[in-house]
């Protein structure tokens, strides 16, 4: 990428990395959701019984136990479950050497960021997948009668590196878009 971003003053997060600050930076990222993840999946498999519901703000966020032998919002849950396991960490794993490729390829802070949020999000439900053959949900909002499903650490981070990859195509100039698409060919 040649020049400065026109809105790297409001979002300096588009920096570049130099090699060395890069891996340690995605090192960091990937540690603490997967040591966020991992604690608190352990908390609530230890002391929150299957399926109860600890009321935290009412009307509004519980914290519960459940667990997801689908994808998200319970995608393929029904399927036998040795074609289930195998398909969803075979994919997992696919598409955690991908984020790595694409974490050594780019150099701005925003991407790897993003990109490592997702893959320390990804690991941490794939170990669920390895333990259980499913994934640990307990985090639950809703709105009176209107629940979103429930979830964990590990598919916040993915949600929120999405998020910042989406942020990324929006505020690039299309001029760009087109540098770099022309530099990677």
């Amino acid at each position: 990428m040649t020049g400065t971003p026109w809105w790297s003053p409001v979002f300096p997060i588009h920096k570049e990395f130099s090699l060395k600050n890069k891996y340690a930076w995605v090192g960091s990222i990937m540690s603490i959701v997967l040591i966020a993840d991992q604690f608190t999946k352990y908390l609530v498999t230890t002391r929150v019984r299957l399926y109860s519901i600890i009321p935290v703000v009412p009307g509004f966020f519980n914290i519960t136990h459940v667990r997801n032998r689908g994808a998200a919002f319970g995608i393929l849950a029904g399927a036998p479950e040795v074609w289930r396991s195998l398909f969803f960490i075979s994919v997992t794993i696919a598409a955690i050497a991908v984020i790595g490729g694409l974490i050594w390829k780019t150099h701005e802070r925003l991407l790897v960021t993003a990109f490592s949020l997702i893959a320390g999000g990804a690991i941490g439900n794939l170990i669920d997948r390895v333990r259980y053959g499913e994934v640990v949900d307990f985090i639950q909002w809703y709105v009176k009668s209107h629940y979103w499903p429930s979830f964990n650490v590990a598919d916040s981070a993915i949600s929120i590196g999405v998020a910042l990859l989406v942020l990324d195509m929006l505020l690039k100039k299309p001029q760009e878009t087109k540098e770099n698409e022309t530099t990677n060919r």
